[in-house]
Order: C-alpha cells, then sequence, then structure tokens
C-alpha cells in the first residue's frame, strides 16, 4: 500500500504547484516557502513513522477482526455496496476519532501538528500526525465488529485520506449544496481557523452530514485565522511533533493531586486546575495577539532548502517503496536519519544552521537513512 503513496506524489507536486501559480495570477498567493516546506516535512515524517508502528496502524485491527468479526462475508464487502458502506463506516469512526483529538488534550497533543501551519493550501493537506495511531486505533473497532476486512478497512481509511487533499485551499468559495453534505474547502477552513465561533467545529474527513447531526457544525462567515492558538514558532519537525506533549507532560508532573494529573490528559486541551495556573500563568489567547512566524532567511538559504528536501523526498519515496519489505530495526534506523536530515533543512529555514553545515548534515542523515531501502530496492 506505501508503494501506492509514492505514485501518488507527482499527482501531489503538480497540484500543489497548480494551487501556488493560480495563487500568483490571482494576486492572492497563500504559499510561503518555510512553512509550505514544514508542512511537507510533517507529512514525510509521519509515513516513516506509520511504517515503524504498523502494529498500531493495522495490525490491532487485523488482531480484532479475528477476534470479533461478526459478518466476515467476502462476497458481501467485496460488492460496491459493501466498499461504499466500509468508506462510510470509516469516515463515521474518522469523525470520533477526529472530534476527540480536539476535545481530549492527549488526543490533541497527537493531533496539533496537522494545524500547526498558518498557512491554508494543498501543503498544510500533507501535513499529517505522527503519533495519532498509537491511540487512535480504538476508534475504528466497530468496523472490526462487523466485518470490514483489514485489507478494505486500510484502502478506506486511504480514500477517506486522499479525499481531504483537495478539501485544503482558499481558492474555492462556497457550493451551495455540496457544502451541507460534504466535507468542503469552505468548511474546511473553518475547521483549521482559530476564530472563537469556530473552534472545534466541522470535524468530518468526508462527509459534513456527522457535524450537522451531532452538533459540530458552524458555517464560514467572516475570514478565517488559521494555526493554533498555542503557536509552535519552530521548523523543527520533532519539536513540532512533541511541543505540545512537553507542555501536557510538565502540568502533569507539576500538578499536586493525581487526580488532576489524570484531568489533565483527558480534559479538554488547555484545561488546568486552579492551582497549577497560580504557580504557572499563562496568557490568554485573543486574535489580535496572533504573529506569523517568519525568521528571515535569504533567497539563496531558501533555495538551497528546497533542494536539499528535493534530495530527502526522493531518498524517503526509495524508503517507502521497500517499506514492506525493510523490517522494524532498519526502518527504524531510516527514519531516524532522515528526520535528521529534515531537522537539518528546518534549521536552514530558522538561520540555527548555515549553508555548509546544512548541506554536511542532510546529506550524512540522507545517504544512512537511504542505505537500507536501497539495498533492497536494487536486489
Amino acid at each position: 500500500m506505501y508503494q501506492i503513496i509514492v505514485f501518488a506524489i507527482p499527482v501531489f507536486a503538480l497540484l500543489i504547484a497548480g494551487e501556488f501559480v493560480y495563487g500568483c495570477y490571482k494576486q492572492r498567493n497563500t504559499y510561503r516557502l518555510n512553512d509550505a516546506l514544514s508542512s511537507l516535512n510533517q507529512g514525510l515524517l509521519s509515513q516513516m513513522v506509520a511504517v515503524c508502528t504498523q502494529f498500531f496502524q493495522i495490525g490491532l485491527y487485523a488482531g480484532l477482526y479475528e477476534l470479533v468479526a461478526l459478518y466476515p462475508r467476502a462476497a458481501f464487502w467485496d460488492s460496491w455496496y459493501g466498499w461504499l458502506i466500509a468508506i462510510v463506516l470509516f469516515d463515521f469512526c474518522d469523525y470520533w476519532l477526529h472530534r476527540m483529538g480536539h476535545e481530549s488534550a492527549i488526543f490533541w497533543a497527537a493531533h496539533v501538528v496537522h494545524h500547526q501551519s498558518q498557512e491554508f493550501n494543498f501543503s498544510t493537506a500533507l501535513r499529517q500526525e505522527s503519533t495519532v495511531a498509537l491511540l487512535g486505533w480504538v476508534f475504528y473497532a466497530p468496523m472490526a465488529i462487523v466485518g470490514v476486512p483489514p485489507e478494505e478497512f486500510a484502502i478506506a481509511g486511504l480514500v477517506v485520506l486522499l479525499y481531504q487533499f483537495w478539501i485544503h485551499t482558499e481558492h474555492v468559495g462556497k457550493l451551495g449544496w455540496f457544502d451541507r453534505v460534504f466535507s468542503s474547502p469552505s468548511n474546511h477552513r473553518v475547521h483549521h481557523a482559530v476564530n472563537d465561533q469556530y473552534i472545534d467545529r466541522n470535524y468530518g474527513g468526508m462527509l459534513v452530514i456527522w457535524d450537522r447531526m451531532f452538533g459540530t457544525f458552524a458555517e464560514e462567515k467572516e475570514p478565517c485565522v488559521y494555526g493554533t492558538r498555542v503557536q509552535l514558532d519552530s521548523w523543527n519537525p520533532g519539536w513540532a511533533v512533541a511541543h505540545t506533549y512537553a507542555s501536557l507532560f510538565h502540568d502533569v508532573w507539576h500538578a499536586r493531586s493525581w487526580l488532576d494529573k489524570f484531568r489533565i490528559l483527558f480534559k479538554p486541551p488547555g484545561w488546568r486546575p486552579a492551582e497549577l495556573e497560580a504557580r504557572f500563568p499563562r496568557e490568554s489567547f485573543t486574535l489580535d495577539k496572533v504573529t506569523h512566524y517568519d525568521p528571515p532567511h535569504s533567497k539563496s538559504a531558501g533555495w538551497l532548502a528546497a533542494g536539499l528536501f528535493t534530495v530527502i523526498l526522493a531518498a524517503w519515496a526509495v524508503f517507502l517503496w521497500v517499506a514492506d519489505d525493510l523490517g522494524w530495526p532498519r526502518a527504524a534506523l531510516s527514519t531516524l536519519a532522515l528526520g535528521g536530515a529534515l531537522w537539518a533543512v528546518g534549521a536552514l529555514l530558522e538561520g540555527r544552521l548555515g549553508k555548509a553545515s546544512s548541506v554536511v548534515l542532510a546529506s550524512a542523515a540522507t545517504a544512512i537513512g537511504v542505505w537500507a531501502p536501497m539495498q533492497l530496492a536494487l536486489a
């Protein structure tokens, strides 16, 4: 299945380029190079982590399916209506996982990565989470119980994920009746916004009817401000994954009550006991305090970062191509090494590494990361 993603790379690249050109033509460019590369870095990292955590991605589902499937009739699930039902079921389960990702702090810590971009474009769609499967797999248990085969579960998930790519754009306006049934660009802009009336709304992946049914729908009315209320302010891909966990476990460590430690993890993001708020106060959020993280870099540093990312992308494609045969130790080594190369790209854009240092570090890390995949690809 990972090879499907490799085949999709040129399609994503063309669509991103097309959106960029269209935005420039319309004099409404929605891209910044540093922000876009940061989002794409997270996309690469999430897929590499997925290879290393296949037990959570599909293994637990497959095991549960063998134990509890009530209606595992292949003829039904192989029919066109069986596939349609599987996709709708996945979208329904995904709604609840997505909703929990906003309404419970430990789940938000995993999901927040997708919301960190302060721009809204096709590159944002590829800014995917790396750790959500560690806890999120349980939300798909109903699909195993009704008998959706593991392979069909995986493909249904891929369909729902790929659908959501096109709704990450500011260049498509409202679509009438379509907005009332499906997740659309207008609906999803609301979901990514930090405006008060838009917070925790429009969770549906393909269908927005779930939001209308369960009271989480909001219509786009005023301009959206994107990002997170606690800004990341970094192009470091590792810190993007870890920073909300770090904040969360800081509060867990310092909370005096064991009950409060539990509440901090599972109550809505930002909840804190009064005693903790008094000891470690945090500034309240207002829209006028939002600033765009955009550390200056030279044009040549930007071109170099884009070039290094392209080389890492090629190595990542080789990694995914042989991922199923790579084995966990080699997959983990490649993930760590290529993750280090992605860190070098971010550090260059932040001004923390010079051009020569970033080239040396990214090149060495990429060589280590692609060594084992290349051996298998050429075998």
